[in-house]
């Protein structure tokens, strides 16, 4: 249970850095709300993992899925332009996040 709250978790930033950015520095109310209720699920669900998480595998595998998804929906939604080099270091953040969660023993 505690790795499906880590990936809500990491999801949820996605979601509400999306929401930030789509929010025009929290001028459109409706962005702003959702990039507050983002927060409140992501960090909610992150504490909820580290109950049974230790905090050096759940904190960097949090922000690895919110890095990896935000490049993502940066190329998709908001036609974000990576060198190929910056794909590579990308490729490798989620070898890493996979490599942290392999070598955990949880």
């Amino acid at each position: 249970m505690s790795w499906i709250c880590l990936l809500i978790a990491g999801i949820f930033e996605v979601v509400w850095s999306t929401a930030m950015k789509l929010s025009n520095g929290f001028s459109v109310l409706l962005y702003s709300v959702i990039t507050v209720i983002g927060m409140i699920i992501s960090f909610g669900s992150l504490v909820l993992a580290t109950k049974s998480l230790p905090l050096s595998l759940a904190y960097p595998i949090w922000t690895g899925i919110g890095a990896v998804g935000s490049v993502i929906v940066g190329v998709i939604l908001f036609h974000d332009q990576l060198s190929g080099l910056t794909w590579v270091f990308g490729v490798l953040l989620v070898v890493s996040i996979i490599g942290i969660k392999m070598t955990s023993g949880n």
